[in-house]
């Protein structure tokens, strides 16, 4: 048990043909990564032990200081608040009694034994990490949701009025050899606002919709309350509730906010007008008795993180990059600083001594190859070199595309008095695509009276009425969310048409041939063109690539979009949508659209791929067994209802982007190219690390993944490079990305769905990349 929530083992996913998962491609490098190796551990019988509490305590900071007075009795013990390690058995229940400061109340304290462990347990390693963070308490660092911050060092942007809390991420985990501790540098983005600041702003804004207003700003932020340490999501604001408004105790009695947060915390809440803030409880503690709501007092919340304004300002952006962009060199020295520190503070060094746990004072070397430069194949067979930083934009001038497309009947929609901008920029764009081999004639403009969403949406409507655009073009004065997303749901779900907005600005820029370059290639795409493909197997492949988003204005909605190529050169594809609220929904929506996608494939093709590679995004690890078990299952028996006795060769990766782990070579980022699959991949899978892309800031981030299912036969050597190639086939940029090709397609028609359209999109255009 973990708390409440019960860990299932770790599933092995390694497939037995896969004796050794080390490729032998490419040339031998030895990198560093940020890992500790832990020289020495815990070796003897350890004793789980359940603490209750009554009545109740929820802060955690609180139960672990009323344990704590019982040190002399229990020995040496690790408690993260609701578990408690010992190497002491305590056969019977025991109950012991503690007086809680804040308001003389005597507690009882109730440990029970629960089970225990032994070296190599599954739940062995946990107990490490519960050292871990008990060790950064030691350090004096504060949590904040989940994680330890150091609010002493914070940065301030004073002309922002934020806040940069340094912080650190550690995970111990069992690898190939050894156990290993990862750690990371973090940063937290407190805003130095309270609620109440933000809803005097929107009453300054307008005094008759700052209810309105402090909505749409409140309402999905995620707050931090300094009396308790805890975070909460905001739901909702109710504005006929105040902190002089009462609720109900656990004992009966009613109080008022402002007397309960004097009471407990010593609070005193100077503002009795404002409104209540609701989050809704987590279900763990609404399992464990806690009503469904909680109401929070604006004035004692504080905002974390960025709002999308923040994020679109650039100046902000930059100032915060200063501090959180750092360079290999720089992690270095703050990991090694972090190591040192956790050696040398005495209190540490006596709490890892009484577990025998011994940290190393060096970070771990990892052997890895560079892989070759790809070529890039371009029109009339021609190859260039992807090159040493895996950018080949210079390549493509001038140079005809793999697959050029013509575009002969458009409409351009724009606004005011830019008629003459729109020309000067459609003469570049059809110069440009002319380099490419790719034929751009005259557009046919339309000029509005004015910029409201209702009114692109009539005139698209007007147009698609008359005429049959193969593109409707618009022009648009600034970014507005409202307008984009009526220009797209109009062109994908109402009049399906391949459309591109841009914003007026970008007509005049100075980089203006670079822009219309980038617009020929998403026009080309969109009208079922290729810009170019790369040098693959003879083998009649499919690869898919799967990612979820959530729907922004509904949490419990998904959208789940599925890409799979249609042709042998992977330059076409096929693209579905399904709305979901259940994973279960989720796993037979993807059997049954994989399903189409193969129909389509053989229509292109006139016979069914042999090779299935599929590319699953957004799953957290502890999905991956209902992954393993139900949605590789429904994808078998679908496969092995179209294929029949001669069953088709498959493999299933899950793709893992946000991952702490990072490699260093000699001080600086490893090359594009770069693959680990040794020293810190997991025995237990057949997994491995590719850095795809070079960065000119900040720290590259590599990409896991982990094969799930394979019977392809494919050697690792193979998986490897085929993912990698992958990676150089996303055609809005002229480089690697991050993930593989048809990974970041569904990601991005997901993102669309999710955040603009939320519907599913028309069928007539799902053989084109319409949503690049």
């Amino acid at each position: 048990m973990r708390g409440r929530r019960v860990i299932g083992p770790e599933i092995h996913t390694r497939p037995s043909h896969v004796v050794s998962k080390r490729g032998v491609t490419g040339n031998n490098v030895m990198l560093h990564g940020n890992f500790f190796k832990l020289l020495t551990t815990t070796d003897w019988c350890l004793y789980q032990y359940r603490v209750d509490f009554a009545p109740e305590e929820d802060r955690t900071m609180v139960r672990k200081g009323l344990l704590k007075l019982h040190r002399q009795n229990l020995g040496a013990y690790v408690f993260d608040g609701t578990v408690m390690y010992s190497s002491r058995h305590i056969p019977e229940q025991l109950e012991l009694w503690s007086i809680r400061q804040s308001d003389e109340a005597k507690i009882r304290i109730t440990i029970r034994l629960v089970g225990d462990m032994k070296r190599g347990d599954q739940h062995y390693i946990q107990f490490f990490n519960i050292i871990m963070r008990k060790c950064l308490e030691l350090l004096k660092l504060q949590l904040v949701g989940r994680d330890y911050f150091d609010a002493r060092s914070k940065v301030e942007v004073r002309d922002f009025r934020l806040e940069l809390w340094p912080g650190y991420l550690t995970s111990i985990r069992q690898h190939e050899n050894n156990i290993l501790m990862c750690a990371e540098i973090a940063h937290k983005v407190m805003r130095q606002q309270t609620l109440l600041d933000i809803l005097n702003d929107c009453f300054q804004q307008s005094k008759r919709d700052y209810k309105k207003i402090f909505e749409s700003e409140v309402v999905g932020l995620v707050v931090l309350t300094d009396y308790n340490n805890h975070t909460y999501r905001i739901t909702d604001i109710d504005f006929d509730t105040n902190p002089t408004s009462t609720f109900q105790l656990r004992t009966g009695d009613r109080i008022s906010y402002k007397d309960y947060y004097k009471n407990k915390y010593q609070i005193r809440i100077s503002c009795d007008s404002q409104p209540m803030l609701v989050t809704r409880v987590k279900p763990k503690e609404r399992r464990a008795g806690r009503t469904d709501l909680v109401y929070l007092v604006p004035e004692l919340c504080r905002a974390t993180g960025l709002t999308d304004n923040m994020r679109e300002n650039f100046n902000l952006m930059r100032a915060l990059s200063y501090h959180t962009r750092v360079s290999p060199s720089v992690r270095i020295d703050k990991l090694m600083t972090f190591n040192s520190r956790l050696r040398s503070e005495e209190a540490i060094v006596q709490e890892l001594n009484e577990w025998n746990l011994k940290l190393d004072d060096r970070l771990i070397e990892i052997p890895a190859r560079l892989l070759p430069s790809e070529k890039i194949v371009l029109g009339g067979n021609r190859t260039v070199s992807a090159g040493q930083f895996a950018d080949w934009t210079r390549e493509l001038q001038q140079k005809t595309a793999f697959n050029p497309a013509r575009l002969s009947n458009w409409v351009l929609i724009f606004i005011g008095r830019i008629r003459h901008d729109i020309e000067s920029f459609v003469g570049i764009l059809q110069q440009v695509a002319n380099g490419m081999g790719c034929r751009i004639d005259n557009p046919r403009l339309w000029n509005l009276n004015d910029d409201r969403s209702n009114t692109y949406s009539d005139a698209i409507e007007r147009i698609m009425s008359t005429s049959n655009p193969e593109l409707i073009y618009c022009v648009v004065s600034n970014n507005r969310a409202d307008r984009y997303g009526a220009i797209k749901k109009k062109c994908i779900v109402d009049r399906p048409v391949p459309s591109q907005v841009m914003l007026a600005r970008n007509l005049t820029a100075k980089s203006i041939w670079s822009i219309a370059t980038k617009i020929a290639i998403q026009i080309n795409c969109k009208l079922g063109g290729a810009p170019w493909s790369i040098e693959l197997p003879p083998i009649n492949l499919m690869v898919v690539g799967f990612d979820v988003c959530h729907d922004p204005n509904d949490k419990s909605r998904d959208y789940g979009a599925m890409v799979a190529s249609l042709d042998r050169n992977l330059t076409r594809y096929f693209s579905a949508v399904s709305q979901h609220r259940s994973g279960e929904e989720l796993s037979n929506e993807f059997s049954m659209n994989l399903t189409k996608a193969l129909q389509n494939y053989r229509h292109v093709n006139k016979i069914l791929p042999s090779h299935i590679v599929i590319y699953r995004d957004g799953v957290g690890d502890g999905q991956v067994p209902y992954v393993f078990d139900h949605e590789v299952e429904q994808l078998k028996a679908k496969l092995t209802d179209i294929y029949g006795p001669t069953p088709v060769k498959m493999a299933f990766l899950i793709v893992t982007k946000r991952i702490n782990t990072r490699f260093f070579l000699n001080n600086n980022n490893p090359p594009p190219g770069t693959i680990v699959d040794d020293v810190v991949t997991n025995p237990l899978r057949y997994d491995f690390f590719i850095i795809p892309q070079s960065v000119r800031q900040g720290t590259v981030s590599p990409c896991a993944y982990n094969v799930i299912m394979d019977t392809t036969g494919w050697k690792p050597d193979q998986m490897q490079r085929m993912t990698y190639k992958l990676c150089h086939m996303y055609y809005n940029f002229s480089g690697t990305v991050r993930v593989p090709a048809p990974c970041q397609y569904a990601h991005k028609l997901a993102f669309l769905v999710a955040q603009f359209i939320r519907r599913p999109p028309s069928t007539q255009m799902d053989s084109l990349l319409y949503f690049l």
